[in-house]
């Protein structure tokens, strides 16, 4: 029995020792696991401590990026605006249509100097329209005029649209822009504004197949293109479409207690500030360029047509398209003193072309606008004015005649304010037209203005051309005040405010 208990305290020794063994190598092992895990934890905390000095130096490059970046926004603009200034206040192009003959268009593919019989205007260069004047019993003498841009019979909508996009960059900037279309009927004027236009120009954007839009609709696709690449903005569009028939203003995006639209007739009033405005101005958002595509074909449908002998689908009035851009101050009020003084720093020698801001300056807002701090607002006004024509040529009589009537007084008074702008005249008659009221900040005012002169070619049309190219001439003498943006009044920013009441904003 002992010698039994002897060995079982034997053998219960040996396990003891053999589990203390096993109990020491894991206890060794997790040792060395702890002590490896603690070096790793060391290392971690090193590297967590690198990334985070790697970290601040990054953000304080970050800031130092952003402030360049704000630099380089000023610069750019700075050139941008100068070099659209140095081609002239008013800027006039002029597009020669394709000649008809026998009512059938050529082939587009003609040379711009082509001498078919019959065509007297011809594109030179790029800046010259010369046109033959061969009168009965006298020689025939040659005319040149010159322009910033001419566009031949073969110029397609996407070179015309070439030369507008950078006022689109000017308008995201915050200048105004005015876009006009001015010629006889049927020289082209509604084909460069709006192409052939129906309800699939639209889609036409949506799928990339767009050759023959015009440059409303190619205008629509830019803005919110451009609005895109910088959404930080946040900027908003509201549309307004008016057209002026007999000398009356129709809001064509009025709509009657049942939602259909109707073209209401407007008044202009005149506000306490001086300011003419149109009251209760029908004005849509939008928020893509489908939706302000759209809105235009609406508005389009009641604008008045009639046929004449020159165009079966003549325009019977004035076409005024108005996108509002409300945006984001690039740098309002909001920027601190510590980013102006770094964004001073960065510029160094290189600050030639920053000034102080003066009182208007886009840079700061005024207190009265403080219901919508740090934004400015913009406007971009696209034309399409109703053809100049001979009673005697376009073969109308009746309400037509009437029409032409109207039409063509309306065009003079237009002639009218440009000549009193190339004088220097003390007085501007921009009231003697509903037209030239609506469209006097665009003129006279601070707006860039772009109008596109379009022209037949033909014999039978050339003493509406010559008339159309010496009022385009005329255009181009006007002198006005370099284009400036300038901060809005709240009152400025309340929808359905009118046309006319536009300045030139930041």
């Amino acid at each position: 029995m002992t010698v039994k208990l002897q060995q079982d305290v034997k053998e219960f020794r040996n396990s003891f020792l053999v589990l203390l063994q096993s109990y020491q190598g894991d206890y060794q092992s997790c040792l060395s696991d702890i002590t490896a895990a603690v070096q790793r934890t060391q290392l971690s905390i090193e590297a967590l401590q690198a990334c985070q000095s790697e970290a601040a130096r990054l953000q304080q490059h970050l800031e130092e990026l952003e402030s360049r970046y704000h630099l380089e926004q000023q610069r750019r603009r700075a050139l941008h605006n100068s070099l659209v200034e140095l081609k002239g206040n008013i800027r006039v192009h002029c597009r020669i249509r394709p000649f008809w003959s026998f009512g059938h268009k050529l082939d587009g593919s003609a040379s711009q100097n082509c001498t078919t019989p019959g065509e007297v205007v011809h594109a030179v260069d790029d800046e010259t329209v010369l046109v033959r004047c061969a009168l009965p019993g006298r020689p025939p003498t040659d005319k040149t005029y010159n322009f910033e841009r001419v566009y031949g019979p073969a110029a397609s909508q996407a070179v015309v649209f070439e030369d507008i996009r950078p006022l689109l960059i000017s308008l995201l900037d915050g200048y105004n822009v005015c876009i006009m279309a001015y010629g006889q009927t049927g020289s082209g004027k509604s084909y460069t504004m709006l192409g052939p236009h129906s309800e699939d120009d639209a889609a036409a954007l949506l799928s990339g197949v767009h050759e023959d839009l015009g440059i409303i609709p190619r205008a629509a696709e830019e803005l919110f293109r451009l609005i895109s690449e910088n959404p930080s903005r946040s900027p908003k569009v509201d549309v307004s479409i008016v057209e002026i028939y007999n000398n009356n203003i129709f809001d064509l995006l009025a709509k009657d207690n049942s939602t259909v639209m109707l073209g209401a007739k407007c008044q202009m009033a005149t506000m306490q500030e001086g300011r003419s405005e149109v009251p209760r101005l029908t004005c849509r958002p939008v928020t893509s360029a489908e939706e302000f595509v759209g809105l235009i074909h609406k508005g389009v449908r009641l604008r008045v047509q009639h046929p004449t002998l020159v165009h079966k689908n003549s325009s019977r009035s004035h076409l005024i398209v108005t996108a509002t851009l409300t945006t984001a101050s690039p740098l309002g009020n909001t920027a601190t003193q510590s980013s102006q003084a770094s964004l001073q720093k960065i510029a160094g020698a290189s600050n030639w072309w920053i000034t102080p801001p003066p009182a208007s300056s886009p840079h700061t807002i005024p207190a009265d606008s403080a219901d919508h701090p740090g934004q400015v607002l913009a406007r971009l006004q696209l034309v399409d004015l109703a053809g100049s024509e001979c009673s005697a040529v376009s073969g109308v009589t009746g309400l037509a005649l009437k029409e032409t009537s109207f039409i063509n007084r309306s065009l003079a008074a237009l002639a009218d304010v440009l000549g009193a702008l190339s004088e220097h005249c003390d007085h501007i008659p921009y009231r003697n037209s509903k037209l030239t009221h609506l469209l006097q900040d665009s003129i006279g005012g601070n707006a860039k203005l772009l109008m596109i002169l379009c022209v037949s070619p033909g014999q039978k049309h050339m003493a509406e051309t010559l008339r159309g190219l010496t009022f385009g001439a005329q255009a181009r003498q006007v002198e006005r005040r370099a284009p400036r943006r300038r901060p809005p009044s709240p009152r400025m920013q309340k929808p359905g405010m009118g046309l006319a009441g536009s300045q030139a904003l930041p």
